[in-house]
């Protein structure tokens, strides 16, 4: 004779986060504007949640919050300074969250093709620092984070991804910059999304060191997997592919990949001009 487990009541989210009238005689009123911010964002408030949050910003999940809420609203130096709190408290992170039950794992772009998933730690709080001052041009500021995070996860590759990315960036076409990101990229294989992205960056470091050849083989080799690839990542290599094309002499090759891509995303790049369109 089998049982069966009964249901658990289901809890509608903004119902978990509403502390009841005698919890709250109790509860410190920095934890009361954390949890009624995270209540705002639940239901898609996100003025008056930053209006909570903004009181809870002195714990470290409240400026973990309103750090991430202000970079989405593109509020850059709010950002910045609410994250960098975060990171100085960052043995407190989560403290709050897992005590009401609260999860904040938000999703970050960190380059134009790839977003990756952080939590409240010390890693997702330095990831949105990055993201952050790469939007204000504060290029050291940003690799000094990733530098820190490097120390910390030497094989994160999202790490990894961040950096080649803002090192190509803030250095376009610099020999030794592409260098040090052929050597970061170096054993990394076409395992997911993100390596795949990687080899992307590899491939723009080797064809500005004028190793079209490599450039391309790295290329064909990140291009064999499209499952779970976005479209920006597979158009971004493909594009990448048909400058590579190009320095190769192969002419009607990058022709070909440049109008397949024009027929997709006319407005890519510079693809119509390089089509003379």
């Amino acid at each position: 004779m089998s049982s069966v487990a009964p249901a658990l009541p289901s809890v509608r989210a903004e119902d978990r986060l509403t502390l009841g009238f005698f919890k709250r005689l109790v509860t410190p009123d920095d934890e009361e504007s954390l949890v009624d911010g995270c209540r705002e964002l639940v239901l898609g408030n996100e003025d008056k949640a930053l209006q909570h949050l903004e009181q809870a910003a002195h714990l470290a999940d409240g400026a973990y919050l309103a750090g991430f809420l202000t970079l989405k609203k593109e509020q850059l130096t709010e950002a910045a300074d609410y994250l960098a709190m975060a990171a100085e408290k960052h043995n407190r992170l989560g403290r709050y969250f897992s005590k009401y039950g609260i999860s904040a794992v938000m999703s970050l772009p960190i380059t134009g093709e790839v977003s990756a998933h952080v939590g409240p730690d010390l890693r997702g709080v330095l990831l949105g620092l990055v993201e952050v001052y790469q939007r204000l041009e504060r290029w050291q500021d940003a690799i000094a984070c990733l530098e820190r995070l490097r120390r910390l996860e030497p094989d994160d590759v999202v790490v990894k991804l961040s950096l080649a990315e803002l090192l190509l960036d803030a250095h376009p076409g610099d020999k030794k910059v592409c260098q040090k990101v052929v050597r970061l990229v170096e054993g990394i294989e076409n395992e997911t999304p993100i390596h795949a992205a990687l080899m992307l960056y590899k491939a723009k470091a080797l064809r500005h060191l004028g190793l079209a050849t490599a450039a391309r083989d790295t290329l064909t080799a990140a291009l064999r997997r499209k499952k779970g690839r976005s479209e920006e990542l597979l158009k971004a290599l493909r594009y990448e592919r048909a400058l590579v094309y190009e320095d190769l002499g192969q002419h009607r090759r990058s022709r070909s990949e440049l109008e397949k891509l024009y027929a997709e995303a006319p407005d890519y790049e510079d693809v119509a001009i390089r089509l003379g369109l």
